[in-house]
């Protein structure tokens, strides 16, 4: 946003230079990311002096007539200047370009620079300026003689009341709306300075006639709960005046003619976006404001044609549109230089209405720029008699209709309970309390109900960021000053808002990552599916399938109950196109209608086939199998922090051939395995497919953020291996929990190395090599206690799943 520091100047006393208000700004949250200084004429007259021609002597060059000076330009001793001019003479006043001063053309290019130097024979140490070489105008007949008083040397500036002027760039935040103008920038000198505003007076405001009326019908009051209106007569079109047109190029705008130039200084200068239309283009002296059909064609301004939303809020007379409310107006309706009559509006508009038809459309202008995020409703009646005033002014014309104030129902201002506990707390130190009233009403912010604890903020609705208590700690502490604020030795922070416990979209992110580096790909299906598929595994559904009752095809008929068809049809695309390898998975929902009550439930499906790596001169390739899957799933769960799940084998299944179910605090969360053949044929996938089936919803429930860290062991591990001979039905996973059952202070990990099956150990059974891992985190284990431990391992082993130890 760009703000004119002459503009600004206009609402409140500046005494800074433009680099201390930089500071005063950026310390009140208002960041300033760049000062260019603005000058109205080309170079802005520096080197440019008063002066005074003392004598002037004629001579001749090449029947050329000539004239040598000497003028006093405020120095010891005047200066010798020749000079082309007819109307030079003694006695005269001028303006002198001094040596080393830069003349300009039109286009403000530097031509050249003021040298001493001979010329013609004499030493000319400066020139004497025409209009044009100055700046000012385009004669070039002669000098400019001045009728003027002022001291010589005095500079030209002065004489010709130019004053310098600075574009200032301030980086503002989205929820600054209210700073979006130099008014809203005037606030916060204010609030920083004590110093008071000074708004142009409205107090000329008169109705001259009613003989033009435009009826005003608003048919959607919650897009446009204020619309104001007024009729202009007499007016005269024609380009701004210089101090108007130099304020507009000053902050980058391009100045069009008095009227759309006016439109637009209220809209920068108060932060009241407004628009002027010619009155004869208002059909049916009527103004609507509605929304259209969807599919309405409109052409704006810029000559585009644009189709309308059936959301998109516009402002009609009684036949067609004018304009899209709140962003731009149509290209038949605007200012054009015939225009003798104007209809000029301003009104507040739904902030989310308006983002949300300038995003559809592409549009960003300086209108929705500050509707999307919020105008004062409760200074459009001031900003549109002020610019009527100045149309008046500017224009010419009279005051032919009544004001229009559509406004049913005013927008109230935001009541906030503050205590001076949670300012003291957020702050970090304690304020008074009559330091902590002063700065809140100098942001227009009123106190009441005031007590020892706190009180009652009321607060404007041009502050639509301003509506909790942490909000209006925040403009205490901005005005105060965060420098102020001393660093203590022990450093904190502290928060009103309450956050949830656990984000979901988080923890996905996080287990989306993990897998993606694991070389997985993330797949996205579609919920609808086919009933067949339903049909084959509905001993394994909990509910019946969820109808679509305007169903596209057979295909699509149902939402799914299972995520593995998803997966396989998927799988089928990739591998019918020789991508035969695949690692993927899918966060996803299924969709069940239990006892008539419909459920959905997340899950997390990964999909497991072919090779686990390409062949390679290295390695040869490797199918994938069982324990790859369990492998990935059993890193998956530790990374949520599950270290205690049990497993069990899961029989009678639909889906798997075999596989294992995860048990987390005695609920079955996790299933994984080979899906049987019939069901992978049916989505056409010819090769085997592991695929694991997550209950998302649960694994999240269950989730802790909480990280315990333990330090590392400074003493050493001791492994020890045992040969255990066992039935053919025990499970490693029974040799783990009777190891832990055991020994749970010095066992670290339990691993089997090898598997042995064969005539020599007898029918029935089999052979596990198991290793073991030991440690204690106190002291360094000695043979005493590493034999006891393994005795006590050995007897429970023999005693608990018959087994027989191989020395």
């Amino acid at each position: 946003m760009k703000i004119s520091l002459n503009w600004l100047k206009q609402f409140i006393e500046i005494n800074e230079s433009p680099e201390e208000l930089d500071q005063m700004l950026t310390g009140t949250g208002l960041e300033v990311e760049g000062i260019e200084r603005h000058d109205s004429i080309p170079g802005g007259l520096q080197g440019f002096v008063v002066g005074e021609v003392l004598t002037c002597e004629r001579f001749m060059v090449k029947e050329k007539q000539l004239s040598l000076t000497t003028v006093d330009i405020g120095q010891e001793t005047p200066s010798q200047i020749v000079c082309g001019a007819a109307n030079v003479d003694a006695g005269q006043k001028v303006i002198v370009a001094t040596v080393g001063t830069t003349l300009y053309d039109k286009e403000g290019k530097p031509v050249f620079a003021i040298s001493s130097k001979k010329t013609y024979g004499h030493l000319s140490e400066g020139m004497i300026c025409a209009e044009d070489e100055i700046g000012i105008g385009s004669s070039h007949d002669g000098i400019l003689v001045l009728d003027t008083d002022l001291p010589n040397g005095t500079p030209a500036t002065k004489y010709f009341n130019l004053e310098a002027d600075y574009m200032i760039e301030i980086g503002l935040t989205p929820n600054r709306a209210d700073a979006a103008s130099h008014w809203g920038v005037a606030r916060d000198i204010k609030a920083a300075t004590g110093r008071e505003i000074t708004l142009p007076s409205i107090e000329a405001f008169k109705v001259d006639n009613n003989n033009f009326p435009i009826e005003l019908i608003v048919e959607d009051a919650q897009a446009c709960p204020r619309f104001c209106g007024v009729t202009i007569d007499g007016v005269t079109v024609k380009p701004s005046p210089e101090w108007l047109q130099n304020a507009l190029i000053t902050i980058g705008l391009r100045p069009i003619n008095n009227i759309v130039d006016i439109t637009n200084f209220i809209c920068h200068g108060l932060g009241q976006p407004m628009h002027a239309y010619d009155w004869s283009a208002i059909k049916g002296q009527k103004v609507v404001v509605k929304t259209l059909p969807a599919g309405t064609k409109f052409t704006t301004l810029d000559e585009v044609e644009r189709t309308l939303g059936e959301t998109d809020l516009m402002v009609c007379n009684a036949e067609e549109p004018m304009g899209i409310a709140g962003v731009f107006g149509g290209a038949t309706s605007g200012i054009k230089d015939e225009t003798t009559r104007v209809y000029l509006e301003v009104a507040y508009f739904d902030p989310a209405s308006v983002r949300k038809t300038a995003q559809r459309h592409g549009l960003k202008t300086d209108a929705s720029f500050r509707f999307e995020r919020g105008t004062d409703p409760n200074a459009k009646l001031y900003a549109l008699k002020y610019a009527a005033l100045l149309i008046q002014e500017l224009a010419g014309g009279v005051i032919a209709s009544e004001v229009s104030d559509f406004y049913p129902n005013p927008i109230q201002d935001f009541v906030v309970p503050v205590t001076y506990r949670n300012i003291d707390r957020l702050i970090g130190k304690q304020l008074e309390k009559e330091l902590i009233k002063s700065i809140l009403v100098s942001l227009d912010i009123q106190i009441t109900e005031e007590t020892e604890a706190g009180f009652t903020a009321i607060v404007p609705p041009y502050r639509v960021d301003v509506t909790r208590e942490a909000d209006i700690i925040e403009e205490i502490l901005r005005v105060y000053g965060f420098n102020n604020i001393e660093l203590s030795e022990n450093l904190g922070t502290d928060y009103l808002s309450d956050f949830p416990a656990k984000d979901r979209d988080k923890l996905q992110w996080k287990i989306a990552t993990s897998l993606a580096g694991s070389g997985f790909s993330e797949i996205i299906t579609n919920s609808l599916t086919k009933p067949s598929y339903a049909a084959l595994i509905q001993s394994d559904l909990q509910g019946e399938n969820v109808e679509i009752l305007n169903k596209l095809s057979e295909d699509l008929a149902v939402m799914r109950q299972s995520m593995v068809f998803s997966g396989l049809e998927v799988l089928a695309y990739n591998i019918n196109r020789r991508q035969k390898d695949l690692k993927l998975f899918d966060f996803g929902k299924t969709y069940h209608k239990v006892n008539e009550k419909y459920v959905e439930k997340r899950h997390l499906a990964i999909y497991l086939t072919g090779n686990i790596s390409a062949e390679t001169w290295q390695a040869k390739s490797e199918k994938i199998s069982f324990h790859t899957l369990a492998n990935v799933v059993t890193k998956l769960l530790k990374s949520l922090g599950f270290k205690d799940f049990q497993t069990r084998p899961i029989e009678g299944s639909a889906t798997f051939e075999y596989g294992l179910t995860y048990v987390i605090n005695k609920k079955e969360c996790v299933s994984l395995g080979l899906v049987k053949a019939k069901l992978a044929k049916a989505a056409d996938v010819k090769q085997a497919v592991f695929y694991a089936d997550l209950d998302w919803d649960y694994l999240f429930k269950q989730y802790k953020e909480n990280v315990v860290f333990t330090e590392l062991s400074k003493f050493p591990e001791v492994r020890r291996d045992l040969s255990l001979v066992l039935d053919k039905e025990v499970t490693f996973d029974q040799i783990q929990k009777l190891a832990k059952q055991y020994e749970k202070n010095l066992l670290r990990q339990i691993n089997v190395f090898d598997v042995y099956q064969g005539e020599n150990l007898g029918e029935g059974k089999k052979s596990y090599s198991v290793s073991f891992i030991l440690q204690d985190n106190e002291q360094t284990l000695t043979d005493k206690v590493i034999d006891k431990t393994m005795e006590r391992l050995m007897a429970g082993f023999e005693k608990e799943i018959g087994a027989v130890i191989r020395k």
